[in-house]
């Protein structure tokens, strides 16, 4: 079904293109808006509707339908599913480390070193 439903709205989209670029320009449009185009440029006056214009606006819902309903079929498949779910392995176990048996002493650590004492300031220029 799923298929079925990607093969239309592959012909549909191919329609719709053509449908689109068999369209006569209208002439103006964002390129006149500043150049003192007419009100009917810019209002938009009413037009004959053709069979070109009535089949792009029933090919592009269609596209739009079968595009929900497409999303809406691919999110239904995919379910939120745990990470850990599906793994078949045990982890192997990690051998345990021996410890040192005898430890020698360490040398405690050395003393900081004392305080300097502050140089006296002058007050005398050079």
């Amino acid at each position: 079904m799923y298929t079925v439903l990607v093969v239309i709205l592959i012909l549909d989209s191919l329609i719709l293109t053509t449908a689109v670029l068999l369209q006569a320009g209208q002439g103006g449009g964002l390129a006149t808006m500043g150049g003192g185009a007419g009100t009917e440029t810019i209002m938009g006056g009413r037009q004959a509707t053709t069979l070109l214009t009535k089949l792009t606006w029933w090919t592009a819902g269609i596209f739009l339908f079968l595009s929900l309903v497409l999303t809406f079929m691919t999110q239904s498949g995919t379910q939120v599913r745990s990470v850990l779910e599906g793994q078949g392995q045990n982890p192997t176990p990690v051998a345990p480390t021996p410890l040192p048996l005898e430890t020698q002493p360490t040398a405690p650590p050395a003393p900081p070193p004392p305080p300097r004492a502050p140089q006296p300031r002058s007050n005398r220029r050079p």
